[in-house]
């Protein structure tokens, strides 16, 4: 067609990434998976040998910021093979059929130049589930994705092209795209563990000066949750801090306060208001006092009265190690946790002085509870994962959906309790953390477990359980 929109993707000869397998870290599966294809482009004979098909498409998901696009330059620059480069959303476009004619394209170039690599980034823009749409199965985005079916196993069949596709919404994508024969490989690129995200930091502080005393391994532990892109940025912002403050080393005070600020926001001015200072020393003592006592609570690494964001005080729980499995003793202790702010506030300042501080605690709160009602089978509803049906409504009986409410309320009636009673038993100890918090703004979690240790020897066991 005449004017027709041509496909903007350019085969790439000899791929000059300046990304190789080397420059990625913490994703070993991924890294292996990726590497057996780099072998399957460079020597195909080895596996045609024994029988072994190359494997025709390669699909990599995960959540944000965890590698994917970061994997597959490391590909380019390694395979030493044509890659073709393209995002899915450059397939749509105003015009049907414009889309299924860059599909074309892209496929007709990597044949020409094979071995070769296809890579597709978000493919979840136009790989969805078909038949979901107004337009009944002929709409823009359909044909498009008809069109990369038929080219990756169609009647042709595309030997020697490989397609590498990038998406963090795999559970929407089509079941036509996902089969054998089409993507074989589905490789899962998720959050580092505390040994991944110690090498990632190892990648992203070669051009930058440390400390003597400051060690990755214990930013790694500092740091979990966080994905590649997170610690990049992180290391990031310690080398702004440091600049910023006239140091030649990054220290781990650089560390702390940009982990703080990519977490929670830029540091607000210091409360001037002795009476509302205390207050939230209080609510901040209450939450460090639940977590430290429990057995179950992540330890407390810090607690200050320095605002960040909308939080007039922070109190922060570093897990001691990766928690992919949580048991239920720990969601309730994060729940008590989670209350020791607002049982503080009653104990102290009384019932109708309580505040406003506790409003996110209790969202949190409320988080917990419902998840363990209603997807982790952990309260007396049953062993059942009960979906909330979005706009249509929960796609359970009105029974069913009181003893859930009725399961949230008692796991939060219990976890506020157990609160109540560590600040009525530790009432002194609570005191004397307020008092220093008012004086100093931050506890360190080593200097809070001193002080808690004056006042017990023995752990508070988790009367909820």
């Amino acid at each position: 067609m005449p004017g027709m929109p041509q496909n903007k993707a350019k085969i790439v000869m000899q791929p000059d990434t300046g990304v190789k397998f080397s420059d990625v870290a913490g994703i070993d599966e991924a890294k292996e998976e990726l590497t057996e294809v780099v072998d399957f482009l460079r020597a195909p004979e080895r596996f045609v040998k024994v029988g072994a098909k190359i494997p025709k498409g390669v699909l990599l998901t995960g959540p944000p910021g965890t590698g994917k696009t970061l994997m597959a330059k490391a590909l380019a620059g390694e395979s030493g093979v044509p890659f073709i480069q393209a995002s899915a959303a450059e397939f749509i476009e105003m015009f049907v059929g414009v889309g299924a004619s860059r599909v074309r394209d892209i496929f007709k170039q990597a044949k020409e130049k094979a071995p070769c690599i296809v890579f597709i980034d978000e493919i979840d823009a136009i790989g969805r589930q078909r038949g979901a749409g107004m337009g009944g199965g002929n709409d823009e985005r359909e044909q498009t994705l008809n069109q990369i079916l038929t080219e990756m196993d169609g009647f042709e069949g595309n030997t020697g092209v490989i397609v590498v596709a990038a998406t963090n919404r795999a559970d929407v994508l089509d079941s036509a795209l996902l089969r054998p024969g089409r993507f074989d490989r589905r490789v899962e690129v998720g959050l580092p563990d505390v040994r991944g995200r110690e090498q990632i930091l190892a990648v992203h502080s070669k051009n930058k000066k440390l400390a003597d005393d400051l060690t990755l391994a214990d930013v790694a532990r500092r740091t979990a949750g966080m994905s590649g892109a997170d610690l990049e940025n992180l290391m990031n912002e310690s080398a702004i801090l440091t600049a910023r403050r006239s140091k030649t080393a990054t220290t781990m005070d650089e560390i702390n306060d940009a982990t703080d600020r990519i977490i929670a926001g830029l540091a607000g001015r210091a409360l001037s208001d002795n009476a509302s200072k205390r207050l939230i020393a209080y609510h901040e003592a209450g939450h460090a006092l639940v977590g430290t006592l429990l057995p179950y609570h992540d330890p407390v690494n810090k607690v200050t009265l320095v605002p960040r964001g909308q939080a007039k005080g922070l109190t922060w729980f570093t897990p001691s190690e990766d928690q992919s499995l949580v048991s239920a003793n720990s969601l309730k202790a994060r729940i008590a946790g989670a209350l020791g702010g607002r049982a503080a506030e009653r104990v102290v300042f009384g019932e109708s002085q309580v505040t406003t501080g506790a409003g996110g605690d209790l969202q949190q709160v409320e988080r917990i509870a419902r998840a363990m009602v209603t997807q982790l089978g952990m309260s007396d509803v049953g062993c059942m994962a009960l979906d909330d049906g979005g706009m249509m409504g929960p796609n359970y009986s009105e029974e069913v959906s009181a003893k859930v409410d009725e399961a949230i309320r008692q796991l939060s009636d219990d976890g506020y309790k157990v609160a109540l009673d560590i600040m009525t038993d530790y009432r002194a100890c609570l005191d004397r953390l307020a008092d220093e918090l008012v004086e100093t703004e931050t506890i360190s979690g080593d200097r809070l477990r001193e002080l808690v240790a004056e006042y017990t020897t023995v752990p508070q066991k988790l009367a909820a359980v």
